[in-house]
């Protein structure tokens, strides 16, 4: 599939669940948000069948996301579901690993290619602080199983406010160089201010390569994650709200309403 402005969109990026087990500050008011009902949520086979119709557009990509996708019941059952499909070459999910030693061996047996870890410092108390509550020898466990699983190359997303030199994302840094782990820094985004840029190591926040479209959880595809259109997979079918949403993807993003954990990021 290729955008009006020629950009070769393969990349689809699945919101299974808008519910966390951690209350990152940058991802989630403290208050809390009122969670989606589950009569609401695309079930797993509706989301395989999205995927499977973003495949046969043309998708070669697939990454799951949340809210936190391990907290999703059934989720490697529908890793099972995305790894057989013809066409499908890179398989991959962002966690923020706090239930990744539990799943690392069943993700890699559903299908599961790779996998992406939230960390933004080693720090227990910071770590505690940031996500109001996280364990980071938790995610550090996930992280060592995930390796010895083999679900490579590991790579880890750590959040900056400005630049990869504060100390806590030079501490992430040291520590993906002393294990092999790729590092990508992204600095905080505000939807509702259209504040983003591209990931230093990555190639998120660059509008003119942008190749991706997202399906939230509750079955809406958007072009654009600073953009509030969407097109509802239940109205309009999921091939057919995937083609508007490759239509009207945007030239560059803008403002947003959303609030990031439940669009995945």
């Amino acid at each position: 599939m290729f955008d009006r402005f020629e950009r070769k969109i393969d990349y689809l990026r699945i919101s299974v669940t808008d519910k966390c087990n951690l209350r990152c500050t940058y991802c989630m008011p403290e208050e809390g948000v009122t969670p989606l009902r589950h009569e609401d949520l695309l079930t797993l086979e509706e989301l395989a069948e999205v995927a499977r119709a973003a495949v046969s557009l043309g998708v070669t990509k697939v990454r799951i996301t949340g809210g936190e996708p391990l907290v999703r019941k059934g989720i490697t059952s529908l890793v099972t579901m995305l790894a057989q499909m013809d066409g499908i070459r890179d398989l991959a999910m962002t966690t923020n690993g706090m239930r990744l030693a539990e799943f690392a061996p069943a993700l890699v047996t559903a299908g599961l290619h790779r996998i992406n870890v939230s960390l933004d410092t080693l720090d227990p108390a910071r770590f505690a602080e940031i996500t109001r509550g996280g364990d980071v020898r938790a995610v550090l466990a996930g992280i060592e199983a995930a390796q010895i699983a083999g679900l490579t190359p590991i790579k880890l997303n750590c959040v900056v406010r400005q630049s990869p030199d504060e100390p806590d994302a030079r501490s992430v840094a040291v520590f993906g160089r002393q294990h092999g782990y790729e590092v990508r820094f992204i600095r905080q985004m505000n939807l509702a201010e259209g504040h983003f840029s591209v990931v230093i190591g990555g190639r998120g926040g660059d509008c003119p390569t942008c190749n991706r479209l997202r399906l939230s959880c509750d079955g809406r595809i958007r072009p654009c994650l600073f953009h509030d259109l969407q097109f509802s997979v239940r109205e309009f079918g999921a091939e057919e709200a995937l083609r508007r949403a490759v239509d009207a993807k945007p030239k560059c993003g803008g403002t947003s309403r959303s609030l990031i954990h439940a669009i995945g990021g």
